[in-house]
C-alpha cells in the first residue's frame, strides 16, 4: 500500500505558468502536454496576473515561470523538465543542417508535385530543372527576410562582397530573380549569366574559406541567423546554380541530346 502510495505520489506533478487573459506562456502549454504524455497527474496552477507571477517566483527563488515540482521536488522549467524526462534538449547556438535538408525535401518535393500536375508524372526532366530552380527561389526568400543580417554574415567569406560591400545585399535579390526566371523558363539570356556568375563566385569564395584556409563560419546560405556551418551545403548551393545555368545554356543553344528535352 505504501509502495503504491509513492508511486502515485511520484507521478504526480504542479505545474505553475502564467495564464493571463492577454498572454498564455508557450512553454507552459508545452511542459502541461509533456507531463500528461509522460503519465503525470498534473495539478495546474494559473498565474493569472502579473502579481501573482512576482509573487510566485520571489517566493520559489526563481527568475521564470513555468516551474515544475514533482513530489517535494522542484525540477524547474521546460528544458529542465525535458532533462527529467531523460529527453533531449535543443542548444539554439549548436550548428545544424537540419534547416537546409528540410528546405531541399521540401522543394524537391514541390518540383516532384508541379511536375505531375503539369505532365501526369512526378519523374521528368522539368521536375530536376525545378528542384534547382524553386531552391534558389526559398534560399533567397530566407536571405531576404533580413538582409542586413545575411550581408553581414555573408562579408566573412564572400571574394567579391569583401572588395565590393553593395554585392552583399544583391546578391539575394539576384539569387531569387535568377530562381524566378528558371521556374517560368523565360529570359534565359537573363538568368543564366546571373547564375553562372553568381554560383562560381560563391563556390570559389566557399572552398577557398573552407577547404584552403580552414576556416569554421556560419553559412549564410539559410539566411543570416542560422547555425548551419559553412561547407559542403554552400558549396553545393552554388554548384548547383552553375549546372542549371550551364543546362538552361545547353538548351538555349539546342545543344543537349534528345532525352533531355522529353518531359
Amino acid at each position: 500500500m505504501l509502495e503504491h502510495t509513492a508511486n502515485a505520489a511520484s507521478k504526480t506533478a504542479r505545474l505553475h505558468r502564467m495564464m493571463m487573459p492577454d498572454h498564455t506562456c508557450p512553454y507552459g502549454l508545452k511542459a502541461l502536454d509533456l507531463l500528461k504524455r509522460s503519465g503525470f497527474a498534473v495539478e495546474d496552477h494559473h498565474l493569472a496576473t502579473r502579481e501573482e507571477v512576482e509573487a510566485f517566483k520571489a517566493s520559489q527563488g526563481v527568475a521564470t515561470t513555468p516551474q515544475i515540482f514533482v513530489g517535494d521536488h522542484r525540477i524547474g522549467g521546460y528544458d529542465d523538465l525535458r532533462r527529467y524526462l531523460g529527453k533531449r534538449v535543443t542548444d539554439p547556438k549548436a550548428t545544424s543542417y537540419r534547416p537546409v535538408f528540410a528546405l531541399f525535401a521540401m522543394t524537391l518535393l514541390m518540383a516532384l508535385a508541379a511536375s505531375f500536375a503539369v505532365y501526369g508524372t512526378p519523374f521528368t526532366i522539368r521536375a530536376g530543372e525545378w528542384f534547382i530552380a524553386f531552391s534558389m527561389a526559398i534560399l533567397a526568400l530566407l536571405k531576404l527576410q533580413n538582409v542586413e543580417s545575411f550581408a553581414t554574415m555573408f562579408l566573412n567569406y564572400d571574394l567579391l562582397a569583401k572588395r565590393w560591400v553593395p554585392y552583399s545585399y544583391i546578391y539575394p535579390f539576384a539569387e531569387g530573380l535568377a530562381g524566378i526566371l528558371m521556374i517560368a523558363g523565360a529570359l534565359t539570356w537573363l538568368s543564366v549569366p546571373i547564375a553562372l556568375v553568381i554560383g562560381t563566385i560563391g563556390a570559389a569564395s566557399v572552398f577557398k574559406a573552407v577547404y584552403l584556409d580552414r576556416r569554421e563560419l556560419k553559412c549564410a546560405c539559410v539566411g543570416g541567423a542560422s547555425n548551419v556551418p559553412l561547407g559542403f551545403v554552400s558549396l553545393t548551393e552554388n554548384l548547383m546554380m552553375i549546372a542549371m545555368a550551364v543546362w538552361m545554356a545547353l538548351g538555349a543553344f539546342g545543344l543537349l541530346p534528345l532525352w533531355a528535352h522529353g518531359m
